[in-house]
């Protein structure tokens, strides 16, 4: 009798909290900030470049555009990118994912597997797919936004 219970009550309390949990689209990083400590100048280890919200997120999500950034810490050209795309988030929260992957800190198992399919071993690296999932661009080293915003804005 106890079980028939339990399962009365609790299993339709998970299933709205999974169609909530899913539903909301919630699953790239938000409320992106860069690091305000950052040495531009030098391969210093000045903490994590970006700060935010589910972070640990790794999912590409048909439907929007999705931008991944990989660095690490003691880089300066991952700082400059760093700084780079959090301008964008800025521009396009709300329009693209944002996917920032820390190579120096633990990673999620979607973040994992997309440092195994898109990682070159060279930092910067900036993947970027399309709302349909494909890959559009995938390059290592710095890249401007101009440049990053002509890709993010095609249809």
């Amino acid at each position: 009798m106890k079980i028939n219970f339990y399962r009365a009550v609790f299993a339709p309390v998970l299933i709205i909290l999974a169609i909530f949990a899913f539903g909301t689209g919630v699953f790239a990083a938000t409320d992106l900030k860069l690091n305000p400590g950052l040495n531009y100048s030098s391969d210093s280890n000045d903490g994590p470049l970006i700060t935010g919200k589910n972070m640990s997120d790794g999912t590409i999500n048909k439907g929007k555009p999705a931008y991944v950034i990989f660095y690490h810490r003691e880089c300066y050209n991952s700082k400059r990118q760093a700084r780079r795309t959090v301008e964008l988030y800025e521009k396009y929260n709300g329009k693209v994912d944002f996917i920032v992957i820390d190579l120096d800190s633990p990673r999620s198992s979607g973040q994992s597997a997309l440092v195994k399919s898109h990682y070159k071993n060279y930092i910067p690296h900036v993947t970027i797919f399309n709302k349909e999932g494909r890959v559009v661009y995938d390059k290592s080293g710095e890249v401007r936004n101009s440049h990053i915003s002509g890709i993010l804005e095609l249809p």
